[in-house]
């Protein structure tokens, strides 16, 4: 497989990982997973991220998850393996391991403990060490690991560590943090790297419009991010928007935090990806009205997107 690099744009799906009902890897919704977001068009696949319950996995079942989806996909879409951990040893044997396999690439999010901008430029530094020729891609999703991560710090990472070769950029308000990073690229003061944009694609048309790469997230509709990003990259900005707008309302229900990747994986269910919707334990619950909430979002969905002729 050829790795990943600053060139990568178009839609890498985060996928979920797969559970029976009593929280044991369902390794056969895996392929069927797989085939799914490969039909849907998608560019790549990133696996073992934080919607894809990467930290409920034990080594040994986040090594099985990647290898199954990497011979699945057999060398047909690049895949990027979620490698974050408290110690660089743990994300240097992972990402090994995974490269091994046949992985494109690895992604490394910031530990909760940086505060000040060198310390943040000191872990990137020294990841860069770490996993020597292999490229990763910068995870900054503040909202989540509580760091945040300026753009002329995200420069500087660039400018001296050569393996960082994308941004997957969930900052929010985030807008303008793309348009600094791409003006720092477009005068020559950086390498110009791979954006791609996650947030459950809620921003993604404003994204692209300020110079985003493509959708870097899990919504249990793929088929709405690649045609976004088909619409934009032809020029048909109104195209984007409106298919984007038809699909807003769940994608918006998805993005709560707490019950957000049990709506996902409901849908996904409902839409025979995997065999079930469940979430390792710990894990919230959906109720009877928040069920009734997506089934009235989806319906009104089919008619938005019949309406547009999607």
């Amino acid at each position: 497989m050829t790795k990943l690099n600053e060139a990568a744009r178009g839609v890498y799906v985060i996928a979920v990982t797969p559970f029976a009902e009593d929280g044991a890897l369902d390794l056969d919704s895996v392929d069927r997973m797989v085939d799914f977001y490969e039909e849907a068009g998608v560019d790549g696949l990133t696996v073992l991220g934080q919607l894809g319950e990467a930290p409920k996995l034990t080594a040994a079942e986040s090594k099985a998850v990647v290898e199954r989806v990497l011979r699945r996909l057999d060398g047909r879409l690049p895949v990027v393996v979620g490698v974050s951990a408290p110690g660089l040893a743990p994300m240097q044997e992972l990402a090994e391991a995974v490269m091994g396999a046949g992985a494109a690439g690895v992604m490394v999010a910031p530990p909760w403990t940086l505060k000040t901008d060198d310390q943040a430029y000191a872990f990137y530094q020294q990841v860069g060490e770490a996993l020597g020729d292999t490229p990763f891609v910068l995870q900054d999703y503040p909202l989540t690991t509580n760091v945040t991560i300026a753009p002329k710090v995200i420069d500087r990472i660039v400018r001296d560590v050569p393996n960082c070769v994308m941004l997957k950029h969930e900052d929010w308000p985030g807008l303008a943090k793309i348009t600094a990073l791409r003006a720092a690229s477009d005068k020559g003061e950086t390498r110009r790297i791979s954006i791609l944009c996650g947030n459950g694609g809620l921003f993604l048309p404003e994204e692209l419009g300020r110079g985003a790469d493509g959708a870097m997230t899990g919504f249990c509709y793929p088929e709405m991010m690649v045609g976004v990003c088909r619409a934009h990259a032809a020029g048909e900005t109104e195209r984007a928007h409106q298919l984007f707008h038809a699909y807003l309302p769940l994608a918006r229900y998805e993005q709560q935090q707490g019950i957000g990747l049990a709506v996902r994986k409901y849908v996904l269910a409902k839409r025979g990806v995997i065999a079930s919707g469940a979430l390792r334990k710990p894990r919230p619950a959906l109720s009877q009205l928040d069920i009734a909430d997506v089934e009235r979002l989806l319906d009104a969905q089919a008619r938005r997107l019949a309406e547009i002729g999607a």
